[in-house]
């Protein structure tokens, strides 16, 4: 079985310039994204995708490969994760390089580890998986969210009014972090979201989008709070 891990990192970021490689605590914020795949050791190729020169030499500096340039069609507002993944799957092909599994790795989510990648992959592959994702409990019960309806405060589902926090079900949403999946299955779904997919359940210590420089601020210092845990 041979492995590939694609790290998305684009050059044009509008709301955060030079986010992908914008310092983060002392380091290329993709840095951590690579060192977290090259730590897994469950990757035969760790690669960036990129269509700017210097996000490539910085990844290549931190132990990740860039072979090709990503094309104008992937590179654009309007490019898909998709679009990226699959251009990259084929270039690959076309070099005679055929990848069985690939994780689709973020560039801005240093609370990736190697450790979490394998356990994404273990279950991957254990639980016959066409994708794993990892994901954030909602802090709040969804069931008991409000709507503003003619400037009035609503309950979107009336029947969870007296419900009790403690017992409704939880819920998660993606953690924005990557994707391990199989590549077989992907080709012919076209999609990371259908199929057989299962969750890997991550602490939202550990989890911020980054949008912003406030998001960028927060992320810094869950960072700090993640690694304080951990000593």
């Amino acid at each position: 079985m041979k492995t590939i891990a694609i790290i998305t990192a684009r050059g044009g970021s509008k709301r955060i310039p030079r986010k992908n490689i914008k310092n983060f605590l002392g380091k290329p914020i993709i840095a951590y994204s690579i060192k977290a795949a090259l730590d897994s050791k469950i990757f035969d190729e760790v690669m960036v995708s990129t269509d700017d020169i210097e996000i490539a030499e910085i990844a290549k500096r931190n132990g990740a490969n860039v072979p090709f340039l990503r094309s104008e069609k992937t590179s654009n507002d309007y490019a898909t994760t998709s679009d990226v993944l699959f251009e990259v799957i084929d270039e690959y092909e076309k070099r005679g390089q055929k990848f069985d599994v690939a994780a689709c790795i973020y560039p801005t989510a240093p609370f990736i580890t190697g450790d979490k990648l394998k356990s994404a992959f273990d279950k991957l592959i254990e639980g016959n998986a066409d994708t794993v994702i990892p994901v954030v409990e909602f802090s709040y019960p969804i069931q008991r969210a409000f709507v503003i309806d003619d400037e009035k405060l609503k309950f979107e589902n009336t029947k969870y009014i007296s419900a009790r926090s403690q017992d409704l079900e939880k819920h998660y949403h993606d953690a924005g972090q990557f994707y391990i999946f199989n590549i077989d299955a992907y080709k012919k779904s076209g999609n990371l979201l259908s199929g057989n997919i299962a969750p890997i359940i991550v602490n939202e210590l550990e989890v911020q989008d980054i949008d912003n420089m406030t998001d960028w601020k927060i992320a810094e210092l869950k960072y700090k709070l993640m690694i304080e845990s951990q000593n």
